[in-house]
């Protein structure tokens, strides 16, 4: 968990600190598991057209290889420039 997040929980009491904490951890899950059942369905319903055999054919498994990257460096981008806003935020209010 980010320690920026406990740091505002020190002035709770240790039960319901590790109450939050859990919570967050919980959220953190869930939204990794959405974001990676995203990632499957968008990339299989995009790539995937036919099912001849059991395994990928070359064209379809260099598609999901492309299509995981690029939803992965857009995850990565948005979650950088959400940081720098929040930076921005933060510095503003100081």
């Amino acid at each position: 968990m980010n320690p920026d997040v406990l740091g505002d929980l020190d002035s709770l009491p240790q039960e319901d600190k590790i109450r939050m904490t859990s919570m967050i951890d919980q959220l953190q899950i869930r939204d990794s598991l959405r974001m990676y059942n995203s990632l499957v369905e968008r990339c299989f319903t995009d790539c995937v057209d036919t099912f001849r055999r059991k395994t990928l054919d070359k064209q379809e498994e260099t598609c999901v290889r492309r299509c995981a990257e690029k939803f992965l460096k857009h995850s990565m981008r948005v979650g950088m420039r959400f940081a720098e806003l929040n930076n921005n935020a933060a510095t503003k209010d100081d």
